[in-house]
């Protein structure tokens, strides 16, 4: 009894184990078929940002046009340029200047500079000019004595002494004849006896004398008229000479420092900067090539001489300054028509322009677009409105060729490989590549010569979906046309950014797409 008892309960414990067993493994079984249908449902949903986007291949109007952004500024300005020297330093500091916007008249304050250490100058220079002329009076009075000294020996001293000698000499002239006389009496009375010898021998010594002392007068009158006189004019001549040089030395001193003191005075009438004509003020700031400012007009800014501060504009004359890239210098010509927008204004108004100015030489580079060269062009703006301000962002388009009837694609669609441009285009219900031939190209669409035909899908960004997309092995392109293209990096067309193809050549002849473009096509495929 007890080993049947013993039985059942082992039947009865097998039982159990096989009920538990067949139920996880109904239950494994569930959970593997719930996690396959999770998986292929997941399978099933395809990520719509994996499905290409596709554009019809279209055939209409097409406008050429070379797309840039410029600043707003006057053809016309009237610059008001700082005219006080820098003197070695680095410039002069401003101390006050007129609020930028400010309408201003003829003669209105604009700017005014720091001027105390021409004001010191100016002090120690007035000293100077003092000093200068004072030495120049003197000189100016050692000449009129001289001229005097001159005037009084030849009008005054000379003449005396002349009249003296000429005395002298009238004196001797008589005392002579008197002599004379005396002894031809004396002669008489001796031959006659009534005067002896010695007597006569005196009178004959005194005419002796009396001849001597008028040949004594006439020697000293010839002497005073041919060399004394001559000698002292010629020493009072040299005197005044000299006095002449001196009197030019410290005059041309006296003018040179009279002079500096007018130009401190100048110097320093020009650090107040007036408005030469009516005008609204706008600052010449001046931008770096890396984005920073190089200049700011505002207090405490020091300003260099000849350096433009303010610029007064003409608003009835207004043009866009804008830089184009090296690979669509090409196509802009003077002349070309140019539509504007004028970024500050509604999207709707459109400004008519033209191309007035294309500079033949790149601008300056900086050292991180050292590769990319730029040229300045300048745009005049047609009949341009009140609104219408300096510094004002504008976008150009410059109207390089009009097509009536061009076979289009949006440049989206274009993949550049090795020099050459390809299409991924749906065959039936694949997709095919395909290689096209361009004819011209602006920021939006792409006119193609060869390859498509209208009503053609192509895929837009291509090289997203590399496994429909079979480029061709193609040769290198020339090197010199590797480096000729290579100088600027940016991608010629939307679908070839982010491929690091070394061996791509790269063309900058378009900017980034639209995205309103991409919004609006269409999507398909499988």
């Amino acid at each position: 009894m007890t080993a049947t008892v013993g039985t059942r309960s082992r039947t009865l414990n097998l039982r159990r184990g096989s009920a538990l067993y067949v139920l996880l493994g109904i239950l494994a079984v569930a959970a593997l078929t719930v996690a396959a249908i999770v998986f292929f449902n997941r399978r099933a949903k395809v990520d719509p940002s994996d499905l290409p986007l596709v554009k019809k291949v279209t055939r209409g109007p097409f406008d050429h046009v070379v797309l840039e952004h410029g600043e707003i500024s006057s053809s016309s300005n009237i610059e008001v340029v700082c005219e006080v020297k820098s003197k070695g330093g680095d410039g002069t500091r401003i101390i006050w200047v007129i609020p930028e916007g400010t309408e201003v008249t003829q003669g209105n304050k604009l700017v005014e500079l720091d001027s105390s250490a021409l004001q010191d100058e100016r002090q120690l220079q007035q000293i100077a000019v003092n000093q200068a002329e004072a030495l120049k009076i003197a000189a100016e009075s050692l000449l009129e004595q001289a001229e005097l000294a001159k005037r009084e020996y030849t009008e005054g001293i000379f003449v005396q002494e002349e009249k003296t000698i000429l005395n002298e000499r009238l004196i001797a002239e008589e005392k002579l004849s008197r002599s004379e006389e005396s002894a031809k009496f004396s002669q008489r009375l001796a031959s006659l006896g009534f005067q002896t010898a010695l007597q006569l021998k005196a009178d004959l010594f005194a005419v002796e004398q009396a001849r001597n002392e008028l040949e004594l007068a006439e020697n000293k009158l010839e002497t005073l008229r041919t060399i004394t006189r001559e000698k002292m004019v010629k020493g009072f001549d040299s005197e005044i000479i000299a006095a002449r040089a001196k009197v030019k030395a410290e005059t041309d001193t006296y003018g040179e420092e009279a002079k500096r003191l007018a130009d401190i005075e100048d110097q320093i009438s020009k650090c107040v900067m007036k408005a030469p004509a009516a005008g609204q003020v706008v600052y010449a700031n001046i931008m770096s090539r890396r984005g920073g400012t190089e200049f700011v007009v505002e207090e405490g800014s020091l300003v260099r001489e000849q350096q433009v501060v303010i610029r007064l504009p003409d608003p009835k004359q207004m043009a866009v300054e804008a830089t184009i890239n090296e690979s669509r210098i090409t196509l802009v010509k003077e002349g070309m028509p140019v539509s504007i927008r004028v970024e500050a204004f509604d999207d709707s108004a459109m400004l008519d322009g033209v191309v007035t100015k294309v500079n033949k030489y790149a601008e300056p580079g900086s050292w991180f677009s050292s590769q990319v060269k730029e040229y300045a062009t300048v745009i005049s703006i047609e009949s341009p409105p009140k609104e219408i301000r300096t510094g004002m962002t504008a976008e150009i388009q410059i109207l390089v060729d009009h097509m009536d009837d061009a076979l289009q694609v949006p440049v989206q669609a274009i993949c550049e490989h090795k020099a050459h441009t390809f299409c991924l285009v749906r065959d039936g219900k694949g997709w095919v590549t395909r290689e096209v031939q361009m004819v011209a190209t602006n920021d939006k669409t792409v006119v193609i010569g060869e390859g498509l035909t209208e009503g053609d899908e192509v895929v837009l960004n291509p090289r997203r979906h590399p496994e429909w997309l079979k480029l061709p092995d193609l040769p290198d392109p020339p090197r010199s046309k590797i480096k000729k293209k290579k100088k600027n990096r940016e991608p010629r067309f939307p679908s070839d950014v982010g491929q690091n193809d070394s061996r791509e050549s790269r063309m900058d002849t378009v900017a980034g797409s639209s995205s309103t473009d991409n919004q609006n096509n269409t999507g398909g495929g499988e």
